[in-house]
């Protein structure tokens, strides 16, 4: 998963994708300009019981390249920006809006991150093959 920052939606998307997949594929989320995680994609992520506590931004030449598959850009800015991948990994994207920009109160901003997770979640879980309602998320 890749993203601008790697501080909001790769992390959601690595963080879904590790939980349906079980941990039995790698998974790993990278930015081509990472910041810092941001508290507030932590905390959403926890409301659907995914623990971010681990987490942290990293840039895409900290992931090996050779390891993966597949690699799903997140944001059109990352698509446009992705290193050269080895022969054979199946670029994928679809862009979901940078909640990190949200505005407003505390609640407005919150709101905004459910929404963008939603939209993550419902992507992974299709990506994997599964359904929204066969896949129980433990709530916190």
């Amino acid at each position: 998963m890749v993203c601008l920052g790697n501080a909001c939606r790769s992390q959601m998307a690595e963080g879904y994708l590790r939980y349906y997949t079980n941990g039995f594929v790698p998974v790993a989320s990278a930015g081509i300009r990472p910041g810092e995680l941001h508290p507030l994609t932590v905390e959403v992520m926890e409301e659907d019981g995914i623990d971010m506590s681990g987490h942290y931004s990293k840039g895409i030449d900290q992931v090996d390249r050779q390891e993966y598959d597949y690699v799903i850009s997140v944001c059109d800015e990352a698509q446009t920006a992705l290193p050269i991948f080895p022969k054979g990994t199946l670029l994928l994207h679809r862009h979901f809006p940078d909640p990190a920009g949200a505005t407003g109160t505390r609640t407005e901003q919150l709101q905004e991150f459910r929404q963008v997770r939603e939209q993550i979640k419902k992507y992974v879980l299709k990506f994997v093959g599964k359904e929204l309602q066969d896949v129980p998320i433990q709530l916190a």
